[in-house]
């Protein structure tokens, strides 16, 4: 079937039915000519079936223009009957054509398929009547739309001449329509219109209210023009914005009077006041879009929120600070006494300036979450940051303003995240610091933790002096060798040792298994871990200082019952408690990375063991020596340092000069080799504390004399045989316990530190300070052969 189309005298005959082309915001009216870009496939293709049809198509608009493959619903109902006048196919693949449009249709059903097409019912045209209202309304819309153009500056003069050349009324009202530059919406109105009457009240409508917005528009670029500086054009959007909320009765308070404000109700130190106000008169001076603007209100943000004068008031219960630092954490007598005297002289004095605690001990012992536990047990506010890693200086001190995108540094911020004067700040693993060029953050740190400095700290990015001498700062650290000796000496040392089986065990039932338990899903009341089952994963699953590792253990026993829990969730009745034994862990935890040390420590020639400090406590060194025949060359093995090797050259001289009096051949030196081996040979050791298991050692592979396997000894020696003092004594004490060591050797310098050893450590050992490797010998090797060699009074030497 066709529909007709009347076009003047000619008349043309349409198909009903014909390809549809989607219009993405835009609307084609009739008697108009348009140049499209067709891009999207299933327009492509709507083009290319017009062809059939006499080149006929039919223009429709989205309601949508977003939508990318329209259906029938994202359509207008009335479009433009239209018909392609041109095709030119471009390279990238798109299509340009050029349509005029004819009348107006109505769709009275979309097909969907390859592309749209639309069946339609032809439009009555909107035909002018002989009318003098129709007349002076044609007049009205000619001249508000000359208006209309004088004041649009996208639209040319010369629309004004074609539109009211027109023949006809109709062509006069679409031309109107056609060029108003409105929303999709009010264009589809438009021609949706049924007569030239409507149509023109419409048009006139629409360009009074754009007329009307056109006006102001230019007055407020006149009123803006008007006010701005030669050398200020970068100030036109602001001002015009504010124009505009002026024009629209909604003025909004201005930012930097807000921050005025808060400035002024801020509570800043005099000299900080100053400041603050200097650069907020230069703030209301610098344009709004200049970079200076930011960079001032940036800095008077950090100002105004930091805190000045606001604090916490401090818990001064001694006895709930006790009780609190007891129900976090195990053991830790030093600290918890440390803290607790702090608390007493708060009480008494009111104010003390805030000590700089540094908590030094292997990882997984505490040190962090004891930070916690202190700021709760004064009642303060806490803050922690990191400074593993810290290479660049700025990150303590901060950046200067003149720099894009300047902070102030790491200390600030903390300050600004605890909002009060007096917080606890954790200063996490500052023994991880390092340095290059762009500076030293550990030497940016003295400032900060000298009580005599801190209470004028001046950051970089403020430039005006803050206070932290109430801050309570707390350092921590796995080893003290990598702190400058400047730093350490301006905090307050504070060791943590490694646990004891007997700490761990204490920790592991009260802390670690009803927190695993509970983070699991599971019930601490209704499963149990037998004290032996914790004993046999201290012993034979973990090796350690801390108790980091034991909480991962614990953590996979109890993903294992939990998984067990929901296997058996189906089953009737209450959930049944369960007891994990010490026979049950290989099943949940498999076989026993570790064996007993207590089947190594027998006796044996060539082999003594040391005690060492590193950086996760301390550990025992099996020290291994072997003299085979060869040119008198010493071979040392093990990865070890510098240091580590002079001790082995100190003992290997030890040894030759003291050869007549140990029965040693004298020559020995020329026709063999010694070679000194130090398991793990993977681990790097150094340090100089094992000198004298290296020459028991080897005075025991020269001689056949057996090192006695239940004793340890730390200690440095010297070419004549002196014993001189080591440090990290606790540490090598509690691996020594928890290796089953029942002697350790020590030099007689470091008897004076046993007093401070827990009881709870020294447990069933036996110490036997020394002075002289000759002590050294009497004490680790069998007793009845070195005696005979050596001629020395045994009645001095209390084994």
């Amino acid at each position: 079937m066709s529909i007709f189309i009347a076009r003047g005298d000619e008349r043309h005959e349409v198909p009903d039915r014909l390809p549809t082309l989607p219009l993405r915001d835009m609307v084609v009216f009739p008697y108009m000519v348009i140049p499209l870009l067709v891009g999207r496939q299933a327009s492509l293709t709507a083009v290319d079936a017009s062809l059939p049809h006499d080149r006929w198509i039919f223009l429709v608009a989205q309601r949508n223009g977003e939508v990318q493959e329209p259906a029938a619903a994202d359509l207008y109902r009335v479009g433009v009957i239209a018909r392609v006048l041109q095709l030119s196919r471009l390279a990238n693949g798109t299509t340009k054509a050029l349509l005029e449009g004819f009348a107006r249709a109505r769709v009275t059903r979309y097909a969907p398929g390859i592309c749209l097409y639309s069946s339609l019912a032809a439009m009555p045209p909107v035909r002018g009547t002989p009318d003098s209202d129709e007349d002076a309304m044609a007049r009205r819309v000619a001249s508000l739309f000359e208006e209309y153009v004088g004041l649009h500056r996208r639209l040319p003069p010369e629309l004004v001449a074609l539109v009211q050349g027109s023949e006809s009324r109709e062509r006069q009202a679409y031309a109107v329509a056609a060029h108003l530059l409105v929303r999709v919406e009010q264009r589809q109105q438009l021609l949706e219109a049924p007569s030239v009457g409507a149509l023109l009240e419409r048009c006139s409508t629409l360009l009074a209210s754009e007329i009307e917005i056109l006006r102001l528009e230019r007055k407020i670029e006149n009123d803006v023009r008007g006010s701005l500086f030669q050398n200020q054009r970068e100030f036109y959007l602001q001002e015009q914005l504010k124009a505009i909320h002026r024009e629209l009765g909604e003025e909004e308070a201005d930012d930097v009077d807000e921050l005025a404000a808060a400035v002024s109700r801020k509570q800043f130190p005099d000299l900080v006041r100053e400041r603050a106000e200097r650069e907020m008169r230069k703030l209301r001076r610098t344009p709004p879009l200049s970079p200076e603007s930011a960079v001032g209100r940036n800095y008077l943000d950090w100002l105004v929120a930091l805190p000045w004068t606001e604090r916490t008031d401090d818990a001064v219960d001694v006895a709930r600070a006790q009780a609190i630092l007891d129900e976090d954490h195990f053991g830790l007598r030093d600290v918890k006494d440390r803290i607790l005297d702090y608390l007493a002289v708060l009480a008494l004095v009111g104010h003390l300036e805030g000590p700089i605690l540094c908590l030094v001990g292997p990882p997984g012992v505490g040190k962090t979450s004891l930070g916690r536990s202190i700021a709760r047990a004064l009642g303060r506010r806490f803050s922690r940051m990191s400074l593993g890693g810290v290479r660049d200086e700025a990150e303590i001190r901060g950046h200067r303003r003149t720099y894009i995108g300047a902070l102030p540094g790491r200390v600030i911020q903390a300050m600004r995240r605890a909002q009060v004067v007096n917080p606890v700040i954790l200063l996490d693993e500052v023994d991880k610091m390092g340095q290059d060029w762009r500076g030293d953050p550990a030497a940016a740190l003295l400032e900060v933790l000298d009580p005599e400095q801190n209470k004028a700290f001046n950051d970089h990015y403020l430039e005006v002096d803050y206070d932290l001498s109430q801050t309570l700062f707390i350092t921590t650290a796995n080893s003290l060798n990598q702190i400058p000796d400047a730093l350490r000496d301006r905090m307050e040392i504070i060791r943590l040792p490694g646990y004891v089986d007997q700490e761990k065990h204490a920790i592991a039932r009260q802390y670690l298994v009803p927190k695993q338990l509970r983070a699991h899903g599971l019930d601490p009341e209704q499963v149990i871990i037998t004290p032996d089952a914790i004993a046999e994963i201290t012993r034979s699953y973990t090796r350690e200082a801390g108790v980091r590792e034991l909480e991962r253990r614990l953590a996979r026993v109890s993903r294992k019952l939990a998984r067990r829990a929901v296997a058996e969730a189906d089953a009737t009745g209450p959930p049944r408690p369960i007891t994990i034994e010490r026979d049950a862990l290989r099943e949940l935890l498999g076989v026993p990375p570790f064996e007993e040390e207590s089947a190594t420590l027998e006796d044996r020639v060539g082999v003594a063991t040391g005690l060492a400090y590193t950086a996760v406590g301390g550990d025992l060194l099996e020290i291994e020596v072997a003299v085979v025949r060869g040119r008198g060359r010493i071979q040392l093995t093990g990865t070890l340092g510098d240091v580590l090797k002079e001790s082995a050259s100190a003992a290997l001289t030890y040894a030759r000069s003291r050869a007549s009096i140990l029965g040693i051949d004298s020559e020995f030196a020329r026709g063999r080799d010694v070679h000194v081996h130090i398991p793990a040979g993977a681990t790097p050791k150094d340090g100089p504390s094992a000198g004298i298991a290296i020459a028991s050692a080897l005075v025991s592979a020269l001689t056949g004399v057996a090192v006695r396997g239940d004793t340890a000894m730390t200690g440095e020696i010297t070419l004549r045989g002196r014993v001189l003092p080591i440090g990290g004594l606790k540490e090598k004490l509690v691996a020594a316990r928890r290796a089953g060591v029942t002697h350790v050797i020590i030099p007689h310098a470091n008897a004076r530190e046993l007093e401070e050893i827990p009881e709870d450590i020294r447990g069933d050992l036996q110490f036997h300070p020394v002075s002289a490797m000759d002590e050294v010998l009497l004490l680790a090797l069998r007793r009845d052969v070195v005696s005979a060699h050596a001629g020395l009074d045994m009645s001095t030497v209390a084994h």
